[in-house]
C-alpha cells in the first residue's frame, strides 16, 4: 500500500483556506492512506478555552469531518487528521480516522503538550488499533510520541502504522521515532506542519521534517524543514507482524512485564 505524511503550512483561525489546501495537496499524489497535521483546520496557538471552543467542532457531525469525508470517498482512500473536538462542554486535541465509506474512529490526545493543559481536557479513551482491511492502523498525538507507553500499546495490540499527526516545535522528535519504531516494529507516519502561528506580536514555529519511518528504525522519506509537502512511500504492512530482531530475540514476547516496576 501507499503511505503519506502530508506536510502543510496551517494558517490561524482560517479552517476554510487550510481545508482547501489540505484536499489540494492530498490530490498531488495518489496513496492509500494520508495522514495530516495536527489541527489542521485551525491552527494551533489558541489564546486560550475560549478561543479554542470557538474553532472546535462535534465529530464526525462537523464541517471539516464532512469535508474530510466526501474527500475519502472521492479519492477512494483513508485519512487521519487532526482537529480541535467538542463533546458537550469538553474540548479534545484529536485527530479522526476516515475511509471511503466514512467516519470509522476519533482518537483524543493523552498527552497535552505546554499550554494544551489551559485550552483541552486530556483525552479519556484509551488507545486503539483499528482494522482498515490493508493495514493495521493506531493513532498518536504530538507530544505523545515522548512516552514509550504511547506506540508499545498500540504495537501491543497489533498495529502495523502508527498515524502520528503533529505540530512539532521541539527538536528531538523525529530523530526519537526511529527507536520507537526500532523497539516496537511498526511504521510510521508523522506528519508535522511547517510556518508559524503569530499572536499578539509573538510568533510559534514549527519544525518540518514530517517523516515515514520503517520497523527497523529506516527514515524512509523525509520532508524539508520550511516547505509543503506530499511525502509518498510504498510499503507491505506485514513487515511490521514480525517482531524477531534476530533468531533469539523477539521484542513483545521478551519483554518481562513482571520485572518492570512502576
Amino acid at each position: 500500500m501507499k503511505i503519506a505524511a502530508v506536510q502543510m503550512n496551517c494558517r490561524f483561525n482560517e479552517p476554510e483556506r487550510n481545508r482547501r489546501r489540505a484536499i489540494q495537496l492530498l490530490e498531488r499524489t495518489r496513496a492509500d492512506l494520508y495522514v495530516l497535521p495536527e489541527l489542521f483546520n485551525s491552527g494551533y496557538w489558541f489564546s486560550g478555552r475560549e478561543e479554542a471552543q470557538a474553532a472546535a467542532e462535534p465529530v464526525p457531525e462537523g464541517e471539516t469531518c464532512r469535508v474530510l469525508i466526501a474527500a475519502a470517498k472521492r479519492l477512494r482512500c483513508h485519512l487521519v487528521a487532526g482537529l480541535a473536538e467538542k463533546a458537550g462542554d469538553r474540548l479534545f486535541n484529536a485527530s479522526v480516522l476516515i475511509g471511503p465509506g466514512g467516519f470509522i474512529a476519533c482518537y483524543r490526545k493523552i498527552h497535552l503538550f505546554d499550554e494544551e493543559k489551559k485550552w483541552f481536557d486530556p483525552g479519556d479513551k484509551p488507545f486503539a488499533v483499528h482494522d482498515i482491511g490493508v493495514a493495521k492502523l493506531g493513532l498518536m498525538i504530538c507530544f505523545d510520541w515522548i512516552f514509550p507507553e504511547s506506540m508499545r500499546s498500540l504495537a501491543l495490540q497489533g498495529s502495523q502504522i502508527i498515524c502520528h499527526s503533529a505540530n512539532l516545535v521541539l527538536p528531538y522528535c523525529q530523530a526519537a521515532m526511529v527507536t520507537r519504531c526500532l523497539e516496537n516494529g511498526v511504521f510510521a507516519v508523522t506528519a508535522n506542519r511547517v510556518g508559524q502561528d503569530r499572536r499578539g506580536g509573538q510568533s510559534l514555529s514549527f519544525t518540518g521534517r514530517s517523516q515515514i519511518t520503517d520497523p527497523r528504525g529506516r527514515i524512509a522519506a523525509r520532508a524539508s524543514k520550511l516547505m509543503e509537502e506530499v511525502l509518498v512511500q510504498d510499503i507491505d504492512p506485514g513487515r511490521a507482524d514480525d517482531k524477531w530482531l534476530n533468531p533469539a530475540n523477539h521484542l513483545l514476547n521478551d519483554r518481562r512485564p513482571a520485572l518492570y516496576q512502576s
